[in-house]
């Protein structure tokens, strides 16, 4: 079987410029994973993100994810070594050979210092550096926190509405399918409040590593997601990358 116009694509961009590595940063609520996925859509790269390493090494039993589960079942954190190490191996892929976009990780020092390294092997593995990119999706907390408290869900269809946003036609009742709206308890902003807290404590210096080697990109995340969306792409193209070429 021959393999996919896009895939011949990607290793052509990578035997002759090098991998393209995208991180996106961004508080929970800031719209990273929208983004992420039309992004890495738009480039034509794998868009990876923690969550969904650990879904599919947890679903089929690998050894990785038979070793993350006990860390999860003692409710320890899973290492960043095994992290790494899952991560090493979605990108050991075929479809990743010309880059992939990463959603969600690193987000400690820590952990960026191990992705580094693992960057580095696979640059002297392939004979081509790659090349990374470091975009941070900036969304002022109490905007997070309006977004977030104000989220309803709809308990027969799923359907998301917001109080300030997109308020329902009638008072805690659904416009699609006329069902309760509830607001989640993680929504609550005393809630959201602290997980940004702690976020801003673990990606400070994060933001700082890449910012002092000249990676790092930041971005207005306010307004609609298409406006979020170009201003991610003159971001990349001001960095010589266009519709996943250099």
């Amino acid at each position: 079987m021959q393999p996919h116009k896009d895939q011949e694509a990607s290793l052509h961009r990578a035997r002759s410029v090098g991998a393209l590595v995208v991180l996106l940063l961004g508080a929970p609520g800031a719209g990273k994973g929208t983004q992420a996925k039309r992004l890495a859509a738009h480039l034509g790269l794998p868009h990876i993100s923690t969550g969904d390493l650990f879904r599919e090494n947890l679903s089929r039993s690998t050894p990785l994810g038979l070793r993350a589960k006990g860390y999860m079942e003692r409710g320890e954190l899973v290492p960043d070594g095994l992290v790494i190490e899952m991560l090493e191996s979605r990108v050991s892929a075929a479809d990743c050979r010309g880059g992939y976009l990463l959603d969600g990780f690193p987000r400690t020092l820590p952990q960026a210092q191990a992705l580094a390294k693992s960057l580095e092997a696979a640059g002297l593995s392939a004979g081509v550096p790659p090349r990374l990119a470091v975009i941070d999706i900036e969304v002022p907390d109490g905007l997070i926190v309006r977004r977030a408290s104000g989220r309803l869900v709809c308990a027969a269809c799923g359907h998301i509405q917001h109080k300030e946003f997109d308020p329902p036609k009638q008072a805690g009742r659904c416009d699609r399918c006329g069902g309760a709206l509830q607001s989640r308890a993680d929504d609550q902003p005393e809630v959201v409040t602290k997980r940004l807290e702690v976020y801003h404590r673990q990606t400070a210096p994060l933001v700082q590593h890449y910012r002092a080697a000249g990676l790092l990109d930041a971005i207005d995340g306010q307004g609609n997601p298409g406006q979020v969306f170009d201003r991610l792409l003159q971001t990349l193209h001001n960095r010589g990358v266009q519709g996943g070429r250099a």
